[in-house]
């Protein structure tokens, strides 16, 4: 392990004695008061007033009809996606799932809670890669797919780092092939797009308040419907499917997926802080956006016609900028050229420094679980079979990923250590 403390560039700086995170929670005094209500009054379980409460105002801040609070932001989409398959190819037997030899559209770069799920239920995932706009889905791509797979009726569409897709036109493409889409707002929970929130677009949408989003309740997820038919169903089958009767009457596959109601509590207090949480990451963001402005990178885009919620501050390195580097599946290599550096090396310095930083999500169809699916771009870059090294090149998304890194993005973070950590990214290039 190379030592930096010896190296020229940073022997004046000394590592933070608290380490700065990427994105850790901030609480405030509300949710101990709604978590202690759930401890007084013994509603500990699954039912209580925080998960009518959380539900209520959920739905009312995102403008969707119904929300179902859940145990987290994996078991909303699971439910969104089984729901959609039933919709779409009717009740399957529950161990090959709703999507049994269907494929499904998913964005390309993001987390694989967003494409599991199609996995679960059966389906093939077809990964869509994304565009420099927004760094979500292409639409052109997207509309390429629909003409080489025709017969696909699902679109799982994830809001990257926080910042909204291109909605209409990718809800038009849907549209115009009679497809449902599934709106992946894991991230981008207090973002909109043309007035509106994200998670109000699709047929389903859902939220996560993992420890890291935009408000938490240490876990915790939702699924977002305009139907309250759907929302009876997801509760139903978040609860073991139970059926109205006396006794334990089992109908249909279900699961263990509600949201506790000490959980509840938490997203409960958190709720009345997101736009104090949304102004606090605008302002992260501008910071790094002013102190990196004369140096070879660009910040992540917030978007034209949508609003960000600022959920993580990212860069890219510009191409002419990036020192020699090379990844394999679990390690790294990168050679230090003056006046160049790579997402790797930054990441490096900043831990020595005890700061917390990570590589942008790596592409899906560059991930070896789903390296053999098939893959849609604009500029050749697609495959009907397994991927081979030479085609996991090209890409937008393997672009984004080489050359991007996400920032310590906490709201915690003082001026002081926000500044230490330009600098730091100033000395990598020297």
């Amino acid at each position: 392990m190379y030592d930096y403390s010896l190296d020229q560039r940073f022997q004046n700086l000394k590592p933070f004695e608290e380490k700065i995170w990427l994105s850790s929670p901030t609480m405030h005094d509300a949710e101990f008061e709604y978590m202690a209500e759930a401890y007084r009054t013994n509603w500990m379980s699954t039912v209580g007033g925080n998960i009518d409460e959380t539900e209520r105002l959920l739905a009312e801040y995102v403008g969707v009809k119904s929300a179902v609070a859940l145990s987290c932001g994996t078991a909303s989409l699971h439910l969104a996606i089984r729901l959609a398959g039933e919709k779409l190819y009717g009740v399957r037997r529950a161990e090959i799932g709703t999507l049994a030899g269907h494929k499904v559209f998913c964005s390309d770069m993001t987390f694989d809670a967003t494409v599991n799920p199609v996995a679960y239920e059966g389906g093939e995932a077809v990964f869509i890669d994304s565009e420099y706009d927004t760094w979500n889905m292409d639409p052109l791509a997207l509309k390429k797919a629909f003409e080489r797979y025709p017969e696909t009726r699902l679109v799982v569409l994830a809001h990257l780092y926080g910042t909204p897709g291109k909605i209409d036109e990718i809800k038009n493409i849907c549209k115009e092939h009679g497809a449902l889409l599934v709106e992946d707002a894991a991230e981008s929970l207090g973002a909109s797009y043309k007035g509106r929130q994200t998670g109000s677009f699709g047929d389903f949408g859902i939220v996560s308040f993992n420890g890291n989003k935009i408000i938490t309740g240490s876990s915790g997820g939702a699924f977002l419907s305009n139907r309250e038919s759907d929302a009876r169903k997801i509760r139903k089958w978040s609860t073991q499917s139970r059926e109205a009767a006396p006794w334990y009457q089992h109908e249909e596959l279900g699961y263990n997926y509600r949201m506790s109601n000490v959980i509840a509590g938490v997203v409960r207090g958190q709720m009345a802080y997101i736009d104090e949480h949304i102004a606090q990451k605008k302002a992260v963001y501008e910071r790094y956006q002013a102190g990196l402005s004369d140096l070879p990178v660009d910040m992540n885009p917030v978007g034209t016609e949508g609003v960000s919620n600022y959920w993580l501050s990212c860069i890219t390195i510009k191409p002419s900028a990036m020192c020699e580097n090379v990844r394999s599946e679990r390690g790294k290599l990168y050679c230090h050229r003056k006046g160049k550096t790579c997402p790797d090396e930054i990441l490096d310095v900043l831990a020595h420094f005890h700061i917390e930083g990570r590589p942008l999500w790596k592409p899906m169809h560059m991930q070896t679980l789903y390296r053999g699916n098939r893959f849609v771009g604009v500029n050749g870059q697609e495959n009907e079979n397994a991927f081979t090294d030479g085609d996991r090149q090209g890409s937008v998304g393997a672009d984004l990923f080489e050359r991007g890194l996400c920032l310590p993005s906490d709201i915690k973070m003082t001026e002081r250590q926000q500044d230490a950590v330009i600098e730091i990214i100033h000395r990598c290039f020297e």
